[in-house]
């Protein structure tokens, strides 16, 4: 589809990518506080949560980092109007259901956040998929 025959997509749709690029953004500082935290911040947490950070995979760090970034990125493809938002999206979905089913099935840590963060992952890969059905997306 060339430029011209994009259709203009309406202002709701760039509000709610700003706001998905904002939640991926706040996403990957929460990454980097976990993944980088220090060992003298992780000496002053509870024993139990010392035990959790110790024990964590590498894979789940490494699908929390793709969630994120991916995220952001597809998040600011919605912005651009780019249809590589999907891929990225759906890879971000991915690596979240991954990872949120490590806290929900392995360490039983599943919260309201846990079922967010999915809901709000398949939310965007459906406002992608839709954006380029109608035409919003290059």
């Amino acid at each position: 589809m060339t430029d011209s025959a994009i259709q203009k997509s309406p202002i709701w749709f760039i509000v709610v990518g700003i706001l998905a690029l904002i939640w991926n953004i706040i996403g990957i500082m929460a990454y980097i506080s976990q993944a980088y935290m220090s060992e003298e911040l992780i000496a002053q947490l509870p024993e139990a949560d010392q035990q959790l950070f110790a024990n964590l995979p590498t894979w789940y760090t490494g699908a929390f980092a793709i969630a994120v970034f991916a995220g952001t990125l597809g998040s600011l493809a919605l912005v651009m109007k780019k249809k590589w938002a999907i891929t990225l999206l759906l890879a971000s979905l991915i690596a979240a259901v991954a990872q949120m089913s490590y806290l929900t099935f392995v360490l039983k840590m599943a919260n309201t956040m846990t079922a967010l963060v999915v809901i709000i992952g398949f939310a965007l890969v459906l406002l992608a998929k839709s954006a380029n059905n109608r035409g919003w997306l290059s």
